[in-house]
């Protein structure tokens, strides 16, 4: 499982020439499924997530996470996170299969709203994702457990 964790001042997500999601201060997270990917993955990443400290606190650190500052999360999914590219087009082939990818997805998202607001892109749709990157801060994390 990977996600490109984004610090944004607001960040959004259009569908068909139509907003269907918006946040404010907060993380726009591009989330990706591997081939192999399970809960157990989305357990561990939920706790990195809510608790990654990229948000300044009062001397100006990044010591404070999303939750700490009451932040929400916009989590948009995104196969290419796993597209391999050996010539000049990617192939997705190590990406989650679409209908488990969706139910793990669907998981994910309720993990972090148990923490936080959670904001999510449309999983299969054609989206023009919108941000307003703060620092700019952009984070990788990713976790694969051996099988």
């Amino acid at each position: 499982m990977k996600l490109v964790v984004q610090r944004v001042a607001n960040a959004s997500v259009e569908v068909d020439g139509k907003i269907t999601c918006k946040i404010d201060e907060g993380l726009m997270v591009l989330v990706g499924f591997g081939e192999n990917d399970t809960t157990q993955e989305a357990d561990y990443l939920t706790r990195k997530l809510v608790k990654l400290r990229v948000f300044a606190d009062e001397d100006g650190k990044m010591n404070r996470s999303v939750m700490d500052i009451g932040g929400k999360l916009l989590l948009v999914p995104q196969f290419t996170l796993y597209g391999k590219v050996k010539k000049y087009r990617p192939s997705f082939h190590r990406a989650l299969a679409p209908d488990k990818a969706t139910e793990l997805f669907d998981y994910f998202v309720d993990k972090c709203s148990e923490h936080v607001d959670v904001e999510t892109g449309v999983f299969g749709a054609f989206m023009k994702v919108s941000l307003l990157n703060d620092g700019p801060v952009t984070i990788l994390l990713e976790k694969e457990f051996s099988q």
